[in-house]
């Protein structure tokens, strides 16, 4: 069985509603995961926009939200969630924090890629890494991964 990233929330290549972003009550969207192989020690997730700052000339990958070592048998994540998973760390965003914080773009309608990565290891001493800092330590450890990707223009 494939792994599988989905949101009854967000549906794959459509708008992400108002909701989940500064616009709204920018809430990270309710994710539900599957498929996740058996050997598995460790998720992680990653949310970016590689739109930013224009989608008609594109000069970097804006991350939204970074996830580690969630665990394997976690299923999901809710809306606006509050508690995460025991042993999960956060890394930072592009707003050098860390947690959610939902498309905002300046201009036109971005791509938002929600990416789950199935690994096989638990990535250890990591202090409130950034994104880079996270794919430097999955690398060579990433048995599955599944993404979900959803638009959003400002009204």
């Amino acid at each position: 069985m494939a792994m599988e990233l989905k949101s009854p929330a967000i549906s794959e290549d459509r708008n992400i509603p108002v909701r989940y972003t500064c616009q709204g009550d920018n809430l990270s969207p309710p994710l539900v995961w599957s498929g996740i192989p058996p050997e598995t020690r460790s998720l992680v997730l990653i949310v970016d926009d590689p739109d930013a700052p224009d989608p008609q000339a594109p000069k970097m990958t804006w991350v939204h939200w970074v996830l580690y070592n969630l665990p394997p048998d976690s299923d999901g994540l809710p809306e606006g969630v509050a508690e995460l998973p025991p042993g999960t760390g956060e890394g930072l965003n592009d707003w050098h924090k860390t947690g959610y914080g939902g498309p905002c773009p300046p201009i036109g309608n971005h791509r938002y890629y929600h990416k789950l990565y199935a690994l096989d290891t638990v990535l250890d001493d990591l202090a409130r890494p950034t994104k880079a800092d996270i794919e430097a330590a999955m690398a060579g450890h990433i048995l599955d991964r599944a993404e979900l990707m959803g638009t959003y223009r400002k009204h």
